[in-house]
């Protein structure tokens, strides 16, 4: 059972592994997704040394080919420098000869779904490598009991399972096996969260988890074409996912994946049986991804029954066979298969008396697969976004929201404030460190989901940010500590958290923002406040970072004495966190009650960058800034923050910027004001 493996910590970089990263990779198997992992690799680690085998001399010639493609794209479109493409397409062998995988570290079959081929290449990658060396398979739907039984020490194999496009996709499933290592297990977790993946273990079974998900809605929507057509389909479909069913399987030939994985599920019973028509069609009608069809009522409702009486029945039934961790088949439906939310908490949010509507339908209409067992809140109680992990006696919460760079919204706020308070308490726990996920962000900032709804109403704006404060206020009233460590970016609420910590690290290449004016509106949970009453010998950073959008690097940070210390590493970082909780521990300092004096506020140009920002927003957080530092208490600044915050939300600068972002353009202030 998986839950007899959940021994290692949850958040992949707390682990400490045996090996180092691999400095040599082999992949055997040059068609659609092997050279894709390849070009995730080496994108990731430019110094591997990467081989590529394949028996078509054709498909080595065009996968060497698609990384120079590849590489070239990503100058142009500027993710990537000249001298980082020149690293990913060197190093490279392109070989018909498996003698070349020798010294490999790793090796990884990316080969077609056929057990005995499979088999016949992991005979064949044993006779060269060492005893040592991890050997992975990228199958969507073989158990690794099945691929791995015949291989000499096959405790050093197990499945690793990319999602299309590998390269781009962060999401891979590490299969937890009977005779599968540990060691090796933890390895790949490590290294995939190291390389910028996202890691989710799951039980060896068919189709392991996010197939029997995804296979299983793409059957569904077939069989129900009995009633509807491939274009109604995919229109009530995309209430639920960005692109509907018949749209992915004509964008990946999926038609023999989802006939062969379906008839593998039928060793579990005949209502896994493949829909006929996917042994007779090649290409479906469909629309663009979002585009929507008129149709009856009954139509819609019978569909949506289908679609969404198989989503819940096949996520109920991974979660009553222990297959996966709830929160890890929520993000992986999230990023793997692009749907909108995670079933789990589209259970949440249609309630039990419409779920039971759903399930008992589908179970009509479709009798023979798995019901669930429990109810709704019974499924649904556990953290989505938040791992805790415990450092002897260090509680270490990690913001795992990677789709959102760990950006704020209520559910992870809560979730935070949920773990410290079920913890504070205990004599056992020294103290606390938040730390993001992955070595990008510890958090892009807010949600602003919610802003919409707020602008141009002063009293709801207000109440907003005095309900956003929840978290930090708790924070404020604490006698453990609570160390913030900055893996990557803090901006905006994220930021505005950092700040409300008893103590902040960052690795060098952090850096600190508050970008809100360039969506015209004012930090709004203590940024205009906490920075001054804590370090009032940076007012003068703190007056451009509010006003003009300023990047606060790690390293000045440090030399201003808003960071307690620098780390190098993501491993390095949480040992400094930790280091600092237990200083602090006993001696936490609340934040200064009486007013401050934060000096000059000079005038600035309204500009961020080359960014035109709005000149009575800018005024707004000025006069909150002064006002907020002649408070008499603590409390009396806060409330002006707030103030401030729905004073900005009722400008035309506010409309403009969160218009702006939501819509994805650059946002015009030159007529807002």
């Amino acid at each position: 059972m998986l839950s007899d493996r959940a021994t290692t910590p949850r958040n992949p970089l707390l682990i400490r592994p045996t090996r180092p990263l691999p400095r040599k990779v082999g992949i055997v198997g040059a068609g659609t997704i092997g050279p894709d992992i390849g070009y995730y690799l080496k994108s990731a680690l430019p110094d591997l040394e990467l081989v590529l085998v394949d028996v078509n001399q054709a498909a080595l010639d065009d996968a060497v080919s698609r990384f120079s493609a590849y590489a070239a794209k990503g100058v142009k479109r500027r993710k990537m420098t000249e001298e980082a493409a020149a690293k990913v397409v060197q190093g490279i062998v392109a070989t018909l000869d498996y003698a070349d995988l020798a010294g490999c570290d790793w090796v990884i079959e990316a080969a077609t779904e056929d057990l005995p081929l499979k088999r016949r290449i992991f005979a064949q990658i044993a006779e060269v490598v060492g005893e040592d060396t991890v050997i992975t398979s990228n199958t969507s739907s073989l158990p690794a009991s099945r691929v791995f039984d015949e291989l000499p020490n096959p405790g050093r194999a197990t499945v690793t399972h990319f999602f299309a496009p590998a390269w781009r996709n962060p999401a891979v499933e590490v299969i937890a096996w009977e005779h599968g290592s540990q060691d090796v297990l933890d390895w790949l977790r490590w290294t995939f969260c190291k390389t910028g993946k996202v890691p989710m273990v799951t039980d060896d079974v068919l189709c392991f988890m996010l197939d029997r998900v995804f296979d299983n809605w793409c059957n569904e929507a077939a069989l129900c074409l009995d009633a509807a057509t491939t274009l109604e389909v995919d229109s009530v479909a995309h209430d639920y996912v960005h692109a509907g069913p018949f749209f992915v399987l004509n964008l990946a030939n999926g038609n023999p994946i989802i006939w062969h994985t379906n008839t593998l599920q039928m060793e579990e019973g005949e209502h896994y049986r493949p829909a006929g028509l996917f042994r007779s069609v090649d290409t479906w009608v469909t629309g663009k991804p979002g585009s929507r069809v008129e149709m009856t009522e009954g139509v819609a409702a019978h569909v949506r029954t289908r679609l969404l009486g198989s989503l819940f029945s096949q996520s109920c039934d991974i979660l009553d066979r222990d297959i996966a961790l709830p929160a890890d088949l929520e993000l992986g439906c999230t990023v793997a298969l692009g749907f909108k939310q995670g079933p789990l908490g589209l259970m949440a949010e249609l309630g039990q008396s419409e779920f039971d509507l759903i399930t008992r339908g589908f179970d009509e209409q479709r009798p023979g697969g798995p019901t669930p067992r429990r109810t709704v809140a019974e499924y649904t109680d556990f953290a989505r976004h938040v791992l805790v992990d415990d450092l002897d006696g260090v509680r270490v919460l990690t913001i795992r929201r990677p789709q959102a760079l760990g950006a704020l919204d209520d559910r992870v706020t809560a979730e935070l404030l949920a773990a410290i308070e079920q913890a504070e308490g205990d004599p056992s726990v020294e103290g606390f460190v938040i730390i993001g996920y992955g070595d990008k962000a510890f958090s892009a900032g807010a949600d602003i989901g919610r802003f919409p709804e707020c602008l141009g109403d002063t009293e709801l704006s207000a109440q907003y940010a005095r309900d956003c404060s929840g978290l930090l206020r708790h924070l404020d009233g604490m006698t453990k500590p609570v160390v913030a460590a900055l893996n990557g970016m803090a901006l905006g609420g994220g930021l505005e958290l950092a700040l409300r910590c008893h103590g902040i690290v960052a690795t060098e290449r952090a850096f600190l923002q508050f970008p809100e004016i360039t969506l015209g509106i004012a930090p709004g949970i203590g940024g205009m406040v906490v920075p001054y009453r804590r370090w009032p010998a940076a007012a003068g950073v703190f007056h451009d970072m509010l006003r003009t959008a300023r990047k606060l690097k790690a390293v000045e940070a440090a030399s201003l004495g808003v960071l307690d210390g620098l780390a190098d590493s993501y491993e390095s970082l949480v040992e400094l966190a930790v280091g600092r909780v237990r200083e602090l521990a006993g001696h936490v300092a609340g934040i200064t009650e009486g007013p401050v004096d934060v000096g000059e506020l000079p005038p600035v140009e309204p500009y961020a960058g080359k960014q035109l920002i709005s000149r009575e927003v800018i005024d707004i957080i000025g006069a909150a800034i002064r006002d907020a530092a002649a408070a008499t208490d603590f409390e009396e600044a806060l409330e002006i923050g707030y103030r401030a915050f729905a004073a900005s939300a009722c400008t035309p600068a506010a409309r403009e910027g969160v218009t702006a972002f939501l819509t994805h353009r650059r946002p015009d202030f030159s007529k807002t004001g």
